[in-house]
């Protein structure tokens, strides 16, 4: 289906209703003190007014209350009234109790009354009182009224009680546009996102009714979710051939929805187009940047930002440490500890793996302070991140001491530090840990038996090794990867046996990749099989002869054999090949530098 064309001509504002003026307040009050002085405050038909005004103005429902209770025998337009107020309020609970005095004192309600009753249940989810609500709507014969219907539906779906809502809907001799929104509202909040495109289709065989921005908001929202990108565009081209205003709502879900396929220049064009924008917008567009690796134009963004919350500095952070920028990142942080900004456990999560890739053990200890200190909630991905950050800059026993405090763990955690301790040379220990997560019912992951491969690598415990791997697919369905592979072939050279490693790789049901191979070569140099070297060198640079690293590791291996022909062969070779020497760098100052800006914030 061919991607819809921009929409900017049905782009608008949708604004907020304004407070009441002081002037209507002032003449509020002023009438209010005129009926107390003629003694007609007690009036039902002429308090009214006052009393419609202050239901209506959630600072002054105390007032209505109170006049309320000074009505010897309040109407029903003042019952209705007061429903309606406390329905719209902080405590619409409190309608369904006025609602339910009003029934004592005689009184059944009108369709009105049922309106602002069923608004009150959908609010706290009261289903059982809708259900009563609606056996008097029945009684009465108000269930043809379209809106009260309308009411209904919208009860029934924030109840999430679908069928009910359905039902309604069904048996509605008329229909308008209410109706249709209320119910794609409440299969979408229940996730039956098909459920949401199926109403649409059907809204559009009735002919009609004609979708507003309300409408397109959930079925485009419903399009993101199933991945249906070609009735998105679809639906993209319906706003525009009907006109459909585009208020900041609409707006930003079209942002999210081209920003999740990679498309961020369509997403930028509505962007530029949004007469009125929310943070919520410049957060989908940076997201939308960042997504495709383009973060100048993510970070000119966030830069120009009228406003920014904890999600827009996060979505920086983020997207800097998902393309391998982790100093910009950590530094990013930084800037927003500055800005008083408090981070939450996504952004905490995302700055402990920056930290764990440039090595910079101070800032992730200073973040796990200030995680202390400022009582940052924390969840298992937060307690992950630590583990992994404190692995990787080699301080193994404070990644256990976060282990054994996390409250929940999942496989990642588990993992995490089996695979930590193996790499730190506690081989003995990640074996207790791995034997442990079985013991709890954890099922081991891909990446747990990477870590106990390691482990038993690292160890040298070669049988122990395999029988691990051996167990992956006939113990736990898990099919061995070219990374468990490269983990045998590791097991095997470090022990010595690289014949048994080559043979391993030529059996192996996949080609092994350069870095299998590499491993190899490594191992040749170390046990200095020279004949061996030759062959995997050979097959290295066929498989990947731009890398400089295979040419060197080649030579080394000619040099330790006081082979010199052989140096002087692989340098050759470089140079036809016209291969890059690599140069040199270090992190230190880096991570100094950074370890000492977080200490600050």
């Amino acid at each position: 289906m061919n991607r819809a064309k921009p929409i900017w001509r049905h782009l608008s504002t949708t604004a907020a209703p304004p407070k009441p003026p002081f002037t209507i307040l002032a003449s509020t009050k002023e009438l209010h003190a005129h009926l107390i002085r003629t003694h007609l405050h007690k009036d039902p038909s002429s308090i009214s007014d006052v009393l419609k005004f202050y239901t209506l103005s959630p600072p002054h429902l105390n007032k209505a209350h109170f006049i309320f209770n000074q009505i010897g025998q309040p109407t029903l337009m003042v019952w209705n009234l007061m429903i309606r107020g406390l329905s719209q309020s902080e405590k619409p609970s409190e309608a369904i109790r006025m609602y339910s005095r009003m029934r004592q004192q005689g009184l059944v309600g009108n369709n009105l009354t049922f309106i602002f009753v069923f608004k009150a249940c959908a609010r706290v989810s009261d289903v059982v009182c809708g259900q009563k609500a609606q056996a008097c709507v029945i009684k009465i014969g108000f269930e043809s009224y379209m809106y009260v219907s309308n009411a209904l539906i919208r009860m029934y779906s924030s109840c999430g009680d679908l069928s009910c809502a359905q039902k309604v809907f069904d048996e509605m001799h008329e229909r308008d546009l209410v109706s249709w929104n209320s119910l794609m509202c409440g299969y979408g909040q229940c996730n039956r996102y098909k459920e949401v495109l199926g109403l649409f289709e059907a809204m559009q065989v009735t002919g009609n009714v004609r979708a507003d921005a309300v409408t397109m908001v959930k079925v485009v929202l419903a399009c993101i979710q199933l991945g249906e990108w070609g009735i998105a565009d679809f639906m993209v081209k319906y706003v525009e051939d009907n006109h459909v205003g585009v208020d900041v709502y609409l707006g930003n879900t079209m942002i999210d929805m081209y920003g999740r396929r990679g498309l961020p220049r369509l997403a930028r064009e509505v962007f530029d187009r949004m007469r009125e924008r929310n943070v919520v917008s410049w957060n989908a567009m940076i997201n939308g940047y960042a997504k495709v690796g383009n973060l100048v134009d993510a970070r000119n963004l966030f830069d120009r930002m009228p406003n920014r919350d904890v999600i827009s500095w996060t979505s920086m952070i983020t997207g800097y440490s998902q393309a391998n920028q982790h100093a910009e990142a950590v530094t990013l942080f930084r800037e927003m500890m500055a800005a008083n900004v408090r981070p939450d456990k996504v952004t905490v999560a995302s700055v402990l793996s920056a930290c764990a890739h440039v090595g910079s053990l101070g800032v992730g200890e200073a973040l796990q302070e200030y995680i202390r200190k400022h009582g940052v909630k924390t969840d298992v991905y937060v307690g992950n991140a630590l583990i992994d950050m404190y692995c990787k800059c080699g301080v193994a026993e404070k990644a256990l001491a976060v282990f054994q405090g996390m409250d929940k763990k999942d496989s990642i955690s588990w993992t995490s530090v089996i695979s930590g301790l193996a790499v730190n040379g506690f081989a003995d220990s990640a074996h207790e840990f791995f034997s442990q997560m079985l013991k709890e019912g954890i099922r081991p992951t891909h990446s747990s038996f990477v870590g106990i491969l390691l482990a038993c690598a690292h160890a040298g415990s070669v049988d122990k090794g395999l029988e691990y791997f051996e167990s992956m697919e006939k113990v736990h369905g898990l099919k061995p990867e070219m990374k468990h592979y490269g983990c045998v072939v590791d097991l095997l050279s470090r022990s010595g046996k690289l014949q048994e490693a080559y043979e391993f790789m030529q059996n192996m049901p996949m080609v092994p990749d350069v870095i299998v191979w590499r491993i190899l070569l490594g191992a040749c140099q170390v046990h200095g099989n020279l004949a061996l070297a030759e062959t995997v060198s050979n097959k290295l640079i066929e498989l990947d002869p731009s890398n400089s690293g295979n040419y060197i590791l080649s030579s080394n291996n000619y040099a330790l054999s006081h082979r010199w022909d052989g140096v002087a062969k692989m340098r050759g070779l470089m140079d036809e090949s016209n291969v890059q020497k690599p140069f040199g760098s270090s992190s230190i100052e880096i991570n100094v530098a950074l370890s000492n800006n977080l200490s600050n914030t």
